[in-house]
């Protein structure tokens, strides 16, 4: 998408063919046949050296306007950035709209999931924030899966509640039927104008079925004007270990603070998904202002050189860390992907994803007060909230991330005294197993 940014105008001033000299090289994308893989493309996706000094790394772009190459350009641009014509700007117009940084990392996030375009934002809140804002009218009924990280569940249910805007939830492991059931009702509320996914869910980690979601969306909506989008938060497990868009959805978000940042030293969000879907939420971030910063986009680039190896050292580590963990009298259930609970999950992990992650719930044997003593033991695994970080991250969400959730909402979906959630990083497993043993001696 830079590329094109970088290259528009009229050369007819240019006599000598400079800027035609100055054009980017085609995006290679395969080799005789043989198409790149997204690790290898996120090294040079979207970037030409030659059109910044040489320069082998994308720079800094720290400016908040960009000079037009005429005054038709600059209204060429602005009739997209307004929507008057669809699909955005057709070059560099302002850093509330768009900029280097931030579209080179936009084309190469859209890779993972394989979308047809991508938007980037100043944290995962704030993707979320715009989408349902493009979206939802007052009025509308908004169907989704629960829980929700708490700060989604509170923009759904309080912000856009007063609006008038209505909700109603399905568990996260439920099947075709009582998803379909939530859905006839929904469509007797209002407009159903979005279904909106997290899987697994945070913090319980129970996956979704996000293909009955599609087939019970298609069946009932198929024939209407209006066909629900089906949006999913894929935080916990994208992009290396579940591909949403391959299963029906419209819309991924993720919030790339976790693992596509990687380095827990940037806030971040993201929006992948259809051009059509997606110039709906550029225009609202036109307007609202919720851009990514270009010197977080431009961290999230070196981030995303090494997602997948990161990831992958990451789920390695869990997967020995779970099986010890599970053996452990301290421990009354551990609740990771690698070992599901029930079939119904085994059967959604199986045709959903590729790997088990690296985030996972442990139930301890016990209240708040052996959590407590468990988290404050821990050595080198840090007491904080978020996850996908290169460390090991342990919180409590019922006092924590989940604390204003009501009583009675927490103790139905599991979030309990004794949950304790853990992000593996990529330290050694060994001593991260020799970490949590300390730690659950100390619970007494």
């Amino acid at each position: 998408m830079m590329q094109e940014m970088m290259m528009t105008g009229d050369n007819s001033a240019d006599p000598k063919g400079v800027a035609a000299r100055r054009r980017p090289k085609p995006a290679l994308l395969e080799i005789d046949g043989h198409r790149l893989k997204p690790a290898t493309l996120m090294m040079g996706h979207g970037y030409d050296p030659a059109l910044s000094e040489g320069a082998l790394k994308p720079p800094i772009f720290l400016t908040s306007t960009f000079a037009f190459e005429s005054a038709a350009a600059g209204k060429r641009h602005f009739e997209g950035v307004t929507g008057l014509r669809p699909g955005g700007a057709d070059g560099l117009v302002y850093s509330r709209f768009n900029g280097p940084n931030q579209e080179i990392a936009e084309d190469r996030l859209a890779l993972w999931d394989e979308a047809e375009d991508a938007l980037l934002f100043s944290s995962g809140m704030a993707a979320i924030a715009t989408t349902l804002l493009a979206l939802v009218r007052p009025g509308d009924v908004i169907v989704h899966s629960a829980p929700l990280y708490a700060a989604t569940e509170a923009l759904i249910g309080r912000i856009l509640g007063q609006f008038g805007v209505q909700w109603l939830d399905f568990p996260a492991g439920a099947g075709e039927d009582e998803i379909g059931a939530v859905l006839e009702k929904a469509r007797t509320m209002g407009r159903v104008a979005l279904i909106f996914l997290e899987s697994p869910a945070n913090p319980t980690n129970v996956l979704v079925d996000v293909d009955a979601v599609v087939a019970r969306r298609n069946f009932l909506f198929g024939g209407d004007a209006h066909v629900p989008p089906i949006a999913i938060d894929n935080t916990f497990l994208g992009p290396l270990w579940h591909r949403p868009i391959a299963h029906g959805a419209d819309l991924v978000l993720y919030s790339l603070t976790k693992y596509a940042g990687g380095h827990s030293d940037l806030v971040a969000g993201g929006v992948l998904g259809g051009k059509a879907l997606i110039d709906a939420i550029r225009l609202m971030r036109n307007t609202i202002g919720t851009i990514l910063d270009p010197h977080s986009a431009w961290m999230l680039l070196r981030s995303l050189e090494t997602l997948e190896l990161r990831m992958t050292r990451a789920g390695e580590n869990a997967a020995k860390v779970c099986a010890w963990l599970r053996d452990q009298p301290q421990v009354e259930r551990v609740v990771y992907l690698g070992f599901p609970d029930d079939e119904r999950q085994r059967d959604i992990y199986a045709r959903h994803c590729t790997g088990a992650g690296s985030t996972f719930s442990l139930y301890l044997k016990g209240g708040e007060a052996e959590s407590f003593a468990f988290l404050d033991a821990l050595r080198i695994a840090r007491l904080a909230v978020s996850l996908g970080g290169t460390e090991t991250l342990a919180s409590h969400p019922a006092a924590m991330t989940h604390l204003s959730v009501p009583a009675e909402r927490k103790r139905r979906l599991g979030i309990t005294d004794n949950m304790v959630r853990i992000s593996i990083g990529c330290e050694d497993a060994d001593d991260l197993i020799a970490d949590f043993a300390h730690a659950l001696r100390a619970m007494g």
